[in-house]
């Protein structure tokens, strides 16, 4: 039973062969990074580091003065003093630890909203494309995971994909 389901795979690999297969890939990050709506994308999301980065270097100034404060009254607070101190400082921290996850969750949600839509319309032009240079398939690539071994300048169509992503609204 095993055999003849391995002759039949064998078998539908040479029709598919025989017949007019033409494979192409693209590289989906590159064709979002060198877009005109990805290099939006991205300065938008640069902008809105940036400003979370801003507040919590403030928090984190903040925390390092409180620091730097208590170790220099260490040997004048009484020992209670110090340890309630010491506490407010490690409930600061955390806070700070708590405010940087949430900024990153929130820099990752509106990474993804913003890279939605132009996922979307990459699709719908690649489809476009395959369909006029009568391609059977399609596959994506990137340059940290070498998923394409070997292809003809002709087999990428990154750069078809830009062109014609920046042409349609």
């Amino acid at each position: 039973m095993k055999k003849l389901v391995l002759m039949f795979a064998v078998l539908g690999m040479a029709s598919l062969a025989s017949a007019d297969f033409k494979m192409a890939y693209v590289d989906v990050q590159k064709a979002i990074e060198k877009s005109v709506a990805g290099k939006k994308a991205k300065e938008e999301m640069k902008k809105e580091a940036e400003k979370k980065n801003k507040d919590l270097e403030k928090k984190k100034s903040d925390i390092d003065k409180m620091r730097e404060d208590l170790e220099k009254k260490r040997s004048v607070l009484a020992e209670e003093a110090f340890g309630k101190k010491a506490q407010e400082l490690q409930e600061e921290f955390q806070k700070f630890n708590q405010a940087a996850a949430k900024a990153q969750g929130e820099l990752q949600k509106k990474e993804s909203e913003l890279l939605a839509p132009i996922v979307d319309k990459l699709k719908k032009v690649i489809e476009k494309i395959a369909k006029e240079k009568n391609l059977s398939m399609v596959i994506q690539s990137n340059q940290t995971a070498q998923i394409v071994l070997y292809a003809t300048a002709e087999a990428d169509l990154t750069e078809d994909v830009v062109k014609l992503f920046d042409k349609e609204k």
